[in-house]
C-alpha cells in the first residue's frame, strides 16, 4: 500500500468524523490505490461502490488540504465521477 493512500485514509477520517452515511464511495488515486468510504469511515481497499471518484495524486491532496474545490476540479476535468453524482456532491460537502 503506498503512503500517499495510508495519508489519504487518516485525513479522511478525521474529515468524515465517524463515517459517510449516505452510501459507499470510492476513490481512485492515479498510481497510488483505491480508497473506499462508508459507514464505517475511509479505508484502503477496491470494493465495489455507489461513485467512483478518480483523479490524480496532486488533484487529490489539493482537495483534501482545501486548495481545490472538488466541484471545480470537476468542472474542468481534473476530477471524474462515475456512478451516482448526487452521492458525490454529499461527499464533496464533506471534504
Amino acid at each position: 500500500m503506498s503512503n500517499v493512500v495510508n495519508e489519504a485514509v487518516a485525513q479522511l477520517n478525521t474529515k468524515l468524523d465517524g463515517g459517510f452515511d449516505a452510501g459507499t464511495a470510492k476513490f481512485v488515486i492515479e498510481g497510488e490505490g483505491s480508497i473506499i468510504i462508508d459507514s464505517d469511515g475511509a479505508r484502503a481497499g477496491d470494493d465495489d461502490a455507489d461513485v467512483t471518484l478518480s483523479a490524480s495524486t496532486e488533484t487529490f491532496k489539493e482537495i483534501l488540504d482545501g486548495e481545490q474545490n472538488p466541484t471545480t476540479a470537476f468542472m474542468t476535468g481534473k476530477l471524474t465521477v462515475d456512478g451516482d453524482m448526487g452521492m458525490a456532491m454529499k461527499l464533496a460537502g464533506v471534504l
